[in-house]
């Protein structure tokens, strides 16, 4: 998956917390990465514009979509972003900037809300994912993961948060699992809907591999 490092989850957990429809909601997103069809109030079902050129000609923004809004500028004058996350933003090649930008409905305003991906220019692991809601004419943060690896989606109205987590002594290429977390946006904020855990296996993707018994 583009954000994360590539690892194959093997078994999954859920907490208590709405179990059952954790599981549909892992269903839907194994099938939206297969290729989702239209319909979906999100934009993850044409997926995230990848990379940004700073000098991409300005053409006006669809209906539902403020004008003149530049994903990296947004990203840099937002105090809610990290310094780090801030001095990552820069030019891979040329003026193209490691960003993904989704934009759809999640807040239930009139005016798209944007989700942007913060990536590395290497090896395109997520080092933020930041959720911005217009605000009487203007872009506001309302959402910020900066625990990396992490890459958020729009999926039918709700925003998708994945962070790939660590066992003591795993490498950085090679995580343990990854949580899956679903937030909804509900009175003025989102909130934690569903949570999945996946493990991953060791033998598939390089990691080791069991010798067979003589």
């Amino acid at each position: 998956m583009r954000g994360l490092t590539g690892a194959r989850p093997r078994t999954a957990r859920t907490t208590p917390q709405a179990a059952s429809t954790t599981t549909v909601v892992v269903a839907a997103l194994a099938l939206c990465a297969a290729g989702c069809g239209t319909g979906g109030t999100g934009a993850r079902d044409e997926g995230p514009a990848n990379g940004y050129s700073a000098a991409s000609p300005t053409a006006q923004a669809p209906a539902g979509r403020l004008d003149g809004v530049d994903p990296v500028r947004l990203v840099k004058g937002d105090p809610e972003v990290s310094a780090e996350v801030k001095r990552q933003l820069k030019p891979c090649v040329a003026d193209e900037y490691p960003v993904d930008v989704s934009y759809g409905r999640l807040t239930g305003g009139t005016v798209d809300d944007i989700v942007v991906n913060v990536l590395t220019c290497g090896d395109a692991v997520g080092v933020g994912s930041y959720v911005y809601r217009d605000v009487h004419g203007a872009y506001q943060n309302v959402f910020a993961a900066e625990e990396p690896p992490v890459y958020a989606e729009m999926d039918r109205g709700d925003l998708v948060v994945t962070h790939q987590v660590y066992d003591r002594g795993d490498p950085v290429s090679s995580p343990s699992g990854e949580d899956i977390i679903t937030y909804r946006w509900s009175e003025g904020r989102f909130v934690e809907e569903f949570r999945t855990h996946n493990d991953y296996g060791r033998v598939a993707g390089g990691g080791q591999t069991p010798v067979p018994l003589e």
